[in-house]
Parts: C-alpha cells; structure tokens; sequence
C-alpha cells in the first residue's frame, strides 16, 4: 500500500515530465493515511545518478517505520534538495528535482532554489495570523506604569500562592537555586519557560546579599548530561498517548488466572513441535492472544471502537502486539487471530516483531486494529496497567506467571502452589460498561484455565 501512494506520486510527476520534456519537483509523499510529515533516513541513490523502474530512490522515515521509495519510471535524480537526516518535512514539501534521461539539468540548482525559497513563506504566513490579534493588547499593558507591573506580580504570588511554570522551567530552576517568584514569564498567561530561567541573573540589589548567593552557586552547576534528539517515532508515542489518558475515560480491572494447565499443554506442544522444528517453540504470549480472539468472539462489545457519532463493533479479531524497540513502541497487528491456530500465531507474531525491531514494518502492518495486548512478562513485572491506543477501546496488560499459594480443599493441607499470572484490563468506558469488561475477562480467564477449549 505504501510503495503503491508512492508509485502514484511518481507516476503523475514522470508525465508531467514527459509532455513538457522538463525537470519537475518531486514531494514528500504521504505514506499512510495519518502520515502529516516525515524525514529522509537515507537516499539510495546520488546526485546525477541514473535509475530504472523499481529501483529504490530512499528511505523515508514516518512515525512508525523506515519504508522504500521505489521508482515507476526510469529516469535521473537531478538534485537533492532534503539531504540524509533531514526531520519534521511536511507532506508535500519538494525533496528533490528528477527528469528523465536526455533532459537539460543545468537548471536542477535554480528550480531546487525556489523549491526550498517556497518552504519559509508558509510557516511566515501562519506568524503573521497569530501576531495580529497580540499588539492590541500589549499597548494596553504598556500604558500602565511599569511601577505597577512590579508590583502586581510580586502581589500576585502571595495572593494565589502558585507559580504558573513549565515542568522543565520548574526543574532547571530548583537545580540552579533559582527563586522562580522573580522570574518574570514571557508564556501565555505569563507562564514561565525554560529560557525564563535560564536568561535569568541575579538583581543587582544582590551587593549585599552577593556573598550569601556565590555560596550556593558551585552546587547549582549542572550535572553531565546527553540531549538526545526526539525521533518522529517518539513525538508520535507521547502526542498520541497524552491525548489517549486525557481525553479517554480509563478504568482498570485486575484478574488473577491460573495457568498450570497452559504450561502442561504448552509443553506437550513444545516437544512435539521440537522434533519437527527446534526453532518452532509456542510462548506463553501464543496462548493468550488466542484466548483473547475466543473472548472477543463471546463478548463483541470489548472489541468495538469509539468514532464519535458510532461506536463501530469489529467482527473479528485484528490484535495489535506491543514491541519494544530501539526507537520506541510500535504495534503491528495479527490479522483474525480467531481463525488461526497456535503454531500460525507464534510465527506470524515472531516475524512482526522481528520487522518491527529493524523498522521494515508497512504501514497495513501495524495500522488498524482492534484490541491491542501488552505482555511485560518476560520482564519480570507481575503487574501494570496500560493506556488504551485509540480508537480501540480495550487493551490488555499481561504480567509474569509466578508460583502462588491458592486455597485447595481437596487437598490435605489445605492449599497447593498454582502458576497465577494477574492480567489488567484497561477500557474506554463510553464504549465499554464495567460489567461488559468483567464478563470479557471472565471469558478470557476461562479459555486460559481450560486451554483445550481452544481445540474446540
């Protein structure tokens, strides 16, 4: 789907090309649906360089993924105009000059210009909207003597006994031993910012009190530090995250599950895969994504959707897996994990991840989705709770299996050590009640507790 926007870019641009004989710009394609931006991980092929139908021209890195930019024409890549690395270009922003063979590109350099001239009138447009409406007020504030200005901000402070400031602003602030109450803000509302604190000096009334202040200026040095740049990926993760535990009305519930029948039945199929295939092993994970398809199936409201004016119930089960990886979580997605068995799932899983973790996912591969799990397990965590990835409305949190004294009458001593694993079930409550989650994880429970339910 992703090469196929792309080959659709590059067709129109080519016949342009073609009827007018001429170089043209060639933009930043949009590679998913959501895609509003992206950055240049690499271009494969240089400057001047020839190339034919299929060739990939670059890699183009989106929120989510690095995918191929193939070529549906031959021809030649006049000029570069967004180098290896280049971040946050929007969508239809020009990244390079292409022709084809036996085009004059001598020009490439002046139509590269212009292309990259046009990129600043934009966002100036936009400054100048905003910066309207702000004179009016500022003269107004201006005409008041500045005596006054002092001394409503020293007045206010005592009066609401609360600093309006940013987290970081806040931070830097105590490190350095700087009094935010004499910082004045340049934010909205006068909320003070990191440069507000960091532009900030002593008043100069300080003579008498310069002794007291160099004490305590040694320790509010800086510890060492690294900034690390904010990937695209990352930017994605916190904006959409943020939104989902603001604007969706979370709630939580825990369930403990016996799991001694799926680590027998587990290794049974273990063993017996293991003489066909040693690479062939069924995880913990397999079983319960199965469970949670067969849940869904028995309680289709968990498996739903909330899109403002309909609440869109899913027929089957698309499960999206949460994968750590080096530049942050994604969640590509099993297809009707219903419909499949043990064996199907582990590899189909196993080999997502695995293209998750070397950024070749495609954008149908982790977009969509109806009911997502997130397994810390094999981390050793027994217990957390997950934000729902929206528009879905129920995410599942899987912590480790531990061995747990459970009351058992049956036997003589009263008790016995079970396997329990505590799952947390996090739900939208516009789409879905509490009692309908508790009876999603009642029938999710059941299918773990007696796995040859699946078989069924």
């Amino acid at each position: 789907m992703a090469s196929a926007l792309a080959r659709t870019v590059f067709v129109r641009r080519f016949h342009v090309s073609a009827s007018r004989h001429a170089l043209s710009k060639f933009a930043m394609p949009a590679m998913s649906p959501t895609m509003t931006e992206g950055g240049i991980a690499s271009w494969k092929k240089k400057e001047g360089e020839s190339f034919s139908a299929g060739d990939v021209l670059l890699e183009i890195e989106t929120d989510k993924a690095t995918i191929d930019v193939e070529a549906q024409d031959d021809g030649i890549l006049a000029k570069i105009i967004a180098q290896d690395g280049a971040k946050n270009i929007a969508v239809g922003s020009p990244i390079a000059i292409i022709g084809e063979e036996g085009d004059d590109i001598s020009g490439a350099e002046q139509l590269a210009a212009e292309a990259a001239s046009e990129k600043p009138k934009a966002p100036a447009k936009e400054e100048k909207a905003p910066e309207a409406p702000k004179p009016e007020p500022t003269p107004e504030k201006k005409a008041e003597p500045p005596k006054q200005e002092k001394q409503e901000t020293k007045s206010e402070l005592p009066e609401g006994d609360r600093i309006f400031a940013t987290p970081i602003a806040k931070k830097i602030a105590l490190e350095r031993g700087i009094p935010l109450a004499k910082v004045k803000g340049s934010g909205p509302n006068g909320r003070i910012l990191r440069e507000d604190v960091e532009k900030y000096q002593a008043p100069a009334a300080g003579a008498s009190a310069t002794p007291s202040t160099a004490v305590p200026s040694p320790s509010a040095s800086l510890p060492e530090y690294t900034d690390i740049p904010v990937s695209n990926m990352r930017r994605t993760i916190g904006s959409r995250l943020t939104q989902s535990k603001q604007e969706l009305p979370h709630y939580y519930l825990t369930l403990d599950i016996n799991m001694d029948k799926v680590l027998k039945l587990r290794e049974v199929f273990n063993k017996t895969l293991g003489e066909k295939d040693k690479s062939a092993k069924l995880s913990v994970n397999d079983f319960v994504l199965k469970a949670v398809a067969c849940a869904l199936a028995d309680v289709p409201e968990a498996n739903s959707a909330w899109l403002g004016e309909v609440i869109r119930q899913y027929k089957k089960a698309d499960i999206s897996v949460a994968v750590a990886t080096p530049t942050g979580l994604i969640t590509p997605i099993i297809k009707d994990v219903g419909s499949k068995g043990l064996a199907s799932i582990s590899a189909e899983g196993k080999a997502l991840a695995k293209k998750a973790r070397d950024g070749k996912l495609q954008p149908q591969e982790y977009q969509g989705g109806t009911f997502t799990v997130s397994n810390l397990g094999m981390f050793g965590i027994n217990h957390f709770t997950a934000i729902i990835n929206p528009p879905q409305s129920c995410i599942l949190a899987v912590g480790a299996t531990q061995p747990t004294l459970v009351p058992a009458p049956e036997e003589e001593r009263g008790f016995k050590v079970a396997q329990i694993m505590k799952v947390t079930l996090s739900a939208d409550h516009r789409t879905v009640d509490g009692a309908v989650g508790a009876r999603w994880l009642s029938a999710f429970k059941g299918y773990l507790e007696n796995p040859l339910t699946f078989m069924l």
